[in-house]
């Protein structure tokens, strides 16, 4: 229970200290250089990544975020009344927590990115709704950092399509082609 209670106010803390400390494993393997280190996720895997590259924006040389949150206040504004719900449980009353809010969204390290960033999202996405991804493009790019984004019609949250499924394996592994293995 101590294990699950962590995270408790605390997103994109402990948490990413763990995926940091995997990538010293990584390293420390002497197999894996720590300039060719990506990360990539989906929906909390999707914040987490926009949590470390933001927070720890020089161990990341790439990075592709799928449907994930930027900001847990607009998420509360606009997402599903069930992950509302859920997400009060796990950052408090979003007036009397706001530094807690504040604190755990990537929209507060977003500045600081380094790696480049592909940004898949559904279009209809209920639970991590479209504003979210455009908010971090629309940051992204007016600080002139190398960002990408690609918008699936008529998918929700994770892509149901084959078609698209297949697309964003494919958009994923190019990315990292390019970025990590230098390949045009």
């Amino acid at each position: 229970m101590d294990f699950q209670r962590a995270n408790y106010q605390d997103l994109g803390g402990g948490d990413l200290q763990d995926e940091v400390y995997a990538t010293k494993f990584l390293q420390d393997t002497g197999y894996v250089s720590s300039k060719k280190i990506g990360i990539t996720g989906g929906s909390y895997g999707g914040f987490m990544t926009l949590m470390a590259i933001g927070k720890t924006p020089d161990i990341w040389a790439a990075a592709v975020e799928l449907f994930g949150i930027i900001n847990w206040e607009t998420m509360l504004k606009h997402s599903d009344p069930f992950l509302q719900q859920y997400e009060v449980t796990l950052l408090g009353d979003p007036v009397k927590d706001k530094k807690v809010y504040e604190a755990t969204s990537p929209i507060a390290y977003i500045h600081n990115v380094r790696a480049p960033l592909l940004v898949l999202q559904g279009d209809n996405d209920p639970r991590v709704p479209k504003e979210e991804a455009e908010q971090v493009v629309d940051l992204l790019k007016k600080d002139g950092k190398v960002v990408e984004v690609h918008y699936y019609p008529n998918e929700g949250h994770g892509f149901e399509k084959r078609e698209n499924q297949i697309d964003s394996i494919r958009r994923t592994t190019d990315w990292f082609d390019k970025y990590l293995k230098g390949k045009p």
